[in-house]
């Protein structure tokens, strides 16, 4: 166990019996952590009360926390120390707050779920778990924009538990046939890139986006300035002619949805 600060304690989790590369940033992050909770610390009853920050710290660092997460905080902050500490701090406080009860169930987010937008199936040739969400089936009018919020926690969550062992990266193709006007949410899209990027860093691997209307330019225009740069070179606009190669050049037809030309069915995001 290494000790952080007076108050904060946290244990070294190594990778398959190795010390981690990235094992001295991990201790570094978690002692700037600490030393933030420990200030705060003090208008709590006690350390080991469950009200205090502190305790809530532990007992979320030694149940969800291990170097692949810290490796894409500091990833995702270009190997800041200081600033993945803050990123990964204010991860830590939004969790508690927003799942408080470790995770979000279907029946919190039925709109959106009826709406039947988001599938799941397949990996694709870098082991990655592939999503296809249709961008024309969204509905902000229906549900609230805290219900969508939710809902983009509840398939992240989902796939992150369906990733295979040592894999940290999730593959998205998002379908906009059809995509209009009443499809349009900035605020939503905002929110879920917010999500994504702060909450879920170093998550994406690759979007393919695909079936891109016109129209759908004059929402991506205000988007586009508030994509991390990172993001950014993820995100891949296919060619409708090209669209088959282009998806079998990243994912093998046995692994390929079948409504491009692949073999395996969509599967709802909430049966996956």
């Amino acid at each position: 166990m290494v000790a952080i600060c007076s108050k904060v304690r946290c244990f070294f989790i190594p990778l398959g019996g190795q010390r981690s590369y990235f094992s001295p940033y991990r201790i570094s992050v978690l002692r700037e952590i600490g030393k933030a909770l420990s200030s705060c610390a003090r208008h709590a009853t006690g350390p080991d009360h469950p009200n205090s920050d502190v305790y809530v710290y532990e007992q979320m660092v030694y149940k969800d926390v291990d170097d692949f997460m810290i490796r894409r905080f500091l990833r995702a902050r270009d190997l800041d120390i200081e600033k993945a500490s803050k990123l990964f701090l204010k991860y830590l406080s939004w969790r508690r707050s927003f799942v408080p009860n470790g995770v979000i169930s279907a029946s919190e987010v039925p709109n959106n779920l009826a709406q039947r937008k988001l599938f799941m199936q397949g990996l694709d040739k870098k082991g990655r778990p592939i999503i296809v969400v249709y961008g024309g089936r969204h509905n902000p009018s229906k549900g609230s924009l805290e219900e969508f919020k939710r809902f983009v926690v509840y398939t992240l969550d989902k796939i992150c538990s369906r990733m295979p062992g040592g894999q940290e990266k999730f593959m998205g193709i998002g379908d906009l046939e059809g995509w209009g006007y009443k499809s349009s949410d900035v605020r939503g899209y905002l929110a879920a890139l917010s999500i994504l990027q702060d909450c879920y860093p170093e998550r994406l691997g690759k979007l393919f986006l695909i079936h891109v209307p016109y129209v759908f330019m004059t929402a991506w225009k205000m988007v586009y300035p508030f994509i991390d740069p990172k993001t950014k070179k993820k995100i891949v606009f296919v060619e409708n002619k090209k669209l088959r190669t282009t998806l079998l050049g990243d994912i093998d037809e046995s692994q390929l949805p079948d409504v491009y030309g692949g073999r395996l069915p969509l599967v709802p995001i909430q049966d996956s």
